[in-house]
């Protein structure tokens, strides 16, 4: 038998778009190759299963023969074959796949086949100048060969072939004989069909040989196992600090297993490590559109048959089921978590310092995620004696658990310091007066708190340490009367001294008696007003616009310091001094004072500072000027 025709295709271009266009990589012609040679095999097992062919069901192989010399490279597979018609109907048909339509005929229980695309054979044309295919149908029919030469042409004649079953030749171009390379051809091999169920010989030698651990079930797997894939997966690198296995069939199919690794500052937050797979076939490590944005960090593996990828299998296509498949991948993260919270704390709070960033960024993008775990999100706090929340890198809260502990001192309350060193003074105060103090200094705290944690407790106030409305955390005395003329005391010609030496109308002066631990007890602290800080904190989001104090500023006065007693005396004449030089020494004080107070939250700027050296010297010769 002997048959000439032409292939039946839409465009005279096709060839030269294959060749140059239709696939990012041209390594992939053998994934497409093996990958049709395990759907012929699957083709062949699940015709058996229903009844479909009386002939036994050899044990499975691929095997993948490189020749130098010939300069060929054969895939052959013991699968289902080709009938003559089917040839014709499947091969000389561009584009038309008959993975659907076998699906649908055959396709039992959770069978699935890798191919979707017709396309994915003529990928061999990127590097061969001839393909020949040698194949025999399971059906009672002769052996036929099919040969091409890269044109619209094609031979279809009788084969010789015994044995149910493929085998493609390619012939290739000059510049394609890197592929003749015994390592490449293993390499590639590897790359894309290491998980693959049946075994691939390269000129003889079982090539894949790892398990499709998301494959299992997570009982019959221990820690060690989960590790060992790890360390195979993303070699050199510091074990992970958990991880979640995915196996859902309704209404996708989706397996596999995502690994929490430690933080590294080199991480790409555009790029995603998690391995792409089609039924066990790599596609893609850099599969952003499967995972929710803010689970880019993770590794591992997902495998799903239902993703709609382009023709070249490269790129996702925007599908509801990708979002769909979002969401399941969300949902078994945040279910995780909140269980990890309740059965294994050390070891959630352990590893918190390392998930904080893409747990609250999911929070804030994820509305579903964040009702998952919206009770487990912890923050640093100075409060030390409940043991559940004490880890290796300090001690965490909830706010609903700090809520349920300070409910007798302050129930619609909540302070907290966004930097912990700039508001060192502050946070000193408020341990002085018991007062439990939450850390919210990350980055994007100051969205989670307006936009989450403000939002769940709508009854709650949440009050940086150094705002204005926990400035009476001082105990409030009438302090001595020091002028029976005016009735002044000494807190009002303090108050008086410091408004003459700043002249500032939007420095408020405000004198506390405040507890004095130590000499290193600050005579000074600055308040703000809570919503001016706010509205400048948006500001200082803006490009070009650095973070600075509001204009508008309150300088507590502990009238209980040393030096402001000091201060105090001085100004009456009582040490040292007299006439105008000793109120000019008493101005620069009060300006150092409030300096002070502006170094200990970082808010001099480079003038401030200036002007600053530039008075403590001043101040220091006339304190010691005797």
């Amino acid at each position: 038998m002997l048959e000439q025709g032409n292939i039946t295709i839409h465009t005279d271009n096709i060839f030269p778009i294959i060749k140059k266009a239709l696939y990012s990589e041209r390594d992939i012609f053998l994934r497409e190759l093996i990958s049709n040679s395990a759907d012929a095999i699957a083709k062949l097992r699940m015709v058996a299963l229903s009844g479909g062919s009386t002939i036994a069901v050899p044990e499975p192989r691929i095997e993948v023969t490189v020749d130098k010399e010939k300069k060929t490279i054969a895939v052959a597979d013991n699968g289902i074959g080709m009938t003559a018609d089917e040839v014709k109907k499947y091969i000389n048909q561009v584009a038309f796949s008959s993975a659907e339509e076998f699906i649908q005929k055959y396709a039992k229980g959770n069978e699935q086949l890798i191919g979707h695309f017709g396309l994915g054979f003529y990928s061999a044309f990127m590097v061969a100048e001839r393909v020949e295919i040698v194949t025999k149908s399971y059906q009672d029919s002769p052996a036929v060969q099919w040969s091409c030469a890269g044109t619209t042409e094609f031979t279809l004649s009788d084969g010789e072939r015994s044995e149910v079953g493929t085998m493609v030749t390619l012939y290739l171009q000059e510049d394609a004989e890197e592929f003749l390379d015994i390592l490449e051809a293993r390499r590639i091999i590897r790359n894309y069909c290491d998980f693959l169920a049946v075994p691939i010989a390269l000129n003889g030698e079982v090539t894949n040989k790892q398990d499709a651990l998301w494959e299992k079930s997570p009982s019959t797997l221990s820690r060690e196992d989960y590790l060992e894939f790890y360390r195979y997966l993303y070699p050199f690198q510091e074990d992970p600090l958990f991880w979640i296995h995915l196996n859902t069939d309704y209404p996708f199919v989706v397996k596999g297993i995502l690994y929490f690794p430690k933080v590294k500052m080199d991480w790409d937050p555009n790029k995603t490590q998690v391995k792409l797979f089609c039924n066990r076939v790599f596609v893609s490590d850099n599969c952003k559109e499967v995972n929710p944005e803010f689970l880019l960090r993770l590794r591992g593996i997902i495998d799903s048959p239902d993703i709609p990828l382009n023709v070249s299998r490269s790129f996702l296509q925007g599908d509801r089921r990708v979002r769909k498949i979002q969401e399941y991948i969300s949902k078994k993260v945040g279910d995780h978590l909140s269980k990890m919270f309740e059965d294994d704390r050390p070891a959630y709070l352990k590893a918190w310092k390392d998930i904080e960033p893409f747990v609250k960024f999911g929070v804030m993008t994820d509305e579903k995620f964040k009702e998952r775990v919206k009770d487990v999100l912890v923050f640093g706090t100075t409060h030390t004696g409940d043991a559940d929340f004490s880890g290796e890198f300090g001690h965490y809260t909830t706010v609903p658990a700090y809520l349920e502990r300070n409910r007798e001192k302050h129930p619609d309350k909540v302070y907290f310091t966004s930097d912990a060193v700039a508001q060192a003074t502050h946070l000193d105060l408020y341990r002085a007066r018991g007062l439990e103090v939450l850390t919210l200094d990350a980055p994007i705290d100051g969205y989670l708190r307006t936009a989450v944690l403000e939002a769940e407790h709508k009854e709650v106030k949440f009050l940086r340490v150094d705002a204005e409305e926990v400035a009476t955390l001082g105990e409030e005395k009438k302090g001595e009367i020091v002028d029976p003329t005016t009735n002044q005391t000494r807190g009002d010609r303090l108050q008086g001294l410091f408004q003459e030496a700043l002249n500032d109308s939007r420095i408020k002066i405000r004198l506390e008696r405040l507890p004095v631990e130590d000499s290193g007890s600050p005579p000074a602290f600055i308040l703000l007003d809570e919503t001016t800080r706010r509205l400048q904190e948006m500001q200082s989001l803006m490009p070009d616009r650095p973070s600075t104090l509001p204009e508008n500023k309150i300088l507590m006065v502990n009238e209980d310091h040393p030096l402001v007693q000091n201060l105090a005396e001085l100004e009456r004449g009582l040490i040292v001094g007299s006439g105008s030089d000793q109120r000019e020494t008493a101005l620069l004080l009060c300006q150092h004072i409030f300096d002070l107070a502006l170094l200990a939250q970082k808010a001099l700027d480079v003038n401030q500072t200036k002007a600053f050296l530039t008075r403590s010297s001043q101040l220091l010769a006339r304190l010691t000027n005797r």
